[in-house]
């Protein structure tokens, strides 16, 4: 049976990040699996852009030389700017991949167990390969979020966002979105453009727009107020960017600050594409049922909506247990607080040599996590933890300055 030290299962922003660091640590066998940016390229619409600013929509390589910056300069596409078109975004993932020198193993991993000296991944093809360490950056894409009240209806009459590449088949159909951050407020503003009647049910009583970060940024003094990622609130953005800071926090402060850092909210320059779509503010969905091939909305102002199709804009909420690759026996030595994994300061779960990077690291670390702008942070920390405590040569020839072991893995 093959062997490596370090599998990192999902090859989108974090585990290529991670993939990128570990190859600087000379002798280190590391396995990279599944298909490079999969899931922005099979659960996000074509038209869509991303609500992250530039800045904090780089993936991370040591050295810092596979930038969006130097992206746009070796390609010669010198217009692309804010925001950033997710085609654009989806090239540069490979292009950095092909820039870090990664190969990664297509192959899905069905399969992560317990085995003597670290684990057992069992991949789609039925083989198998044993690995000291797994970093798991498997993406969101198990963990969308279905209100139970639209739990046992047809998926032709209720469907997430992230099912979706094309919102053509909806052409002139009637569809309601529920949801009031990017993902339905952008979801909406497509369905509009592709010719379908698109409304927007939303529990606030008001659409939050994010426009303030663009404008200081435009001025040079955003920095002053957020982090890179423009991510929370001014002040408490500054405070997300810091990861180390805010897993010191005390937990009520976490929670509180981590909450208004992810309120649903849409990006500024999304809301003039809006004008051609119905919003339903301050309601909640109180009961649905099929009416025919239709669907007949009852909400809490005791109005009724018979629509074509609900689209669910709704989110995703992290539960480790729902990741199906995990074997359970591994699952029962996972520390996990409100489903998500309690990570140490090198993203080591309480099973050693488990680790987890992306939005399941947000309890341990903040929402900056659930963002491109956390890969940087992460990456680095997990390479000190693999590397260990010993200094080694790196791949570049020259000496980390990183406490290090990577050999030894």
């Amino acid at each position: 049976m093959e062997k490596c030290d370090v599998a990192i299962v999902g090859a989108g922003p974090y585990g290529l990040s991670a993939a990128a660091h570990l190859t600087r640590v000379k002798g280190l066998e590391m396995r990279l699996f599944g298909k490079p940016m999969s899931f922005w390229e099979r659960h996000m619409p074509e038209g869509m852009f991303l609500r992250s600013p530039w800045d904090g929509s780089h993936l991370s390589d040591p050295e810092n030389r596979f930038t969006l910056d130097a992206y746009r300069s070796l390609n010669g596409d010198r217009q692309l700017k804010d925001p950033i078109p997710l085609k654009n975004f989806v090239a540069y993932g490979h292009w950095f991949r092909r820039q870090a020198g990664l190969l990664p193993d297509g192959r899905s991993v069905i399969q992560v167990a317990l085995a003597p000296e670290g684990y057992q991944l069992v991949l789609e093809d039925g083989k198998a390969i044993l690995a000291r360490r797994v970093v798991v950056a498997s993406g969101i894409q198990p963990f969308a979020y279905r209100p139970k009240l639209f739990e046992n209806l047809p998926v032709s009459s209720v469907s997430h966002t992230s099912e979706h590449t094309d919102f053509r088949r909806f052409q002139g159909k009637q569809v309601m979105v529920i949801g009031g951050g990017q993902s339905a407020l952008e979801s909406a503003a497509l369905l509009a453009e592709t010719g379908a009647q698109a409304e927007v049910l939303i529990r606030r009583s008001a659409i939050h727009w994010l426009g303030r970060h663009q404008l200081l940024q435009s001025m040079g003094v955003a920095w002053l107020l957020y982090g890179r990622g423009g991510i929370g609130q001014p002040g408490i953005s500054l405070i997300v960017q810091r990861p180390n800071l805010f897993r010191r926090l005390p937990r009520r402060l976490q929670d509180l600050w981590g909450a208004r850092a992810m309120r649903p909210a849409g990006a500024g320059w999304l809301k003039p594409r809006t004008q051609n779509v119905t919003f339903h503010l301050g309601r909640l969905v109180d009961s649905v049922r099929l009416q025919g091939e239709r669907l007949r909305l009852q909400t809490d102002d005791g109005s009724e909506h018979i629509v074509d199709h609900v689209l669910l804009g709704t989110g995703y909420r992290v539960n480790v247990a729902l990741c199906s690759f995990l074997a359970p026996a591994l699952l029962r030595r996972v520390d996990l607080a409100e489903g998500y994994p309690r990570l140490d300061a090198g993203f080591e779960t309480s099973s050693p040599g488990l680790h987890f990077l992306g939005a399941p690291a947000a309890w341990s670390f903040g929402p900056l996590m659930k963002f491109v702008a956390g890969t940087e942070f992460a990456a680095r920390r997990l390479l000190q933890r693999v590397a260990g405590t010993a200094r080694v040569q790196v791949a570049s020839g020259e000496t980390s300055g990183f406490p290090v072991q990577a050999a030894q893995v």
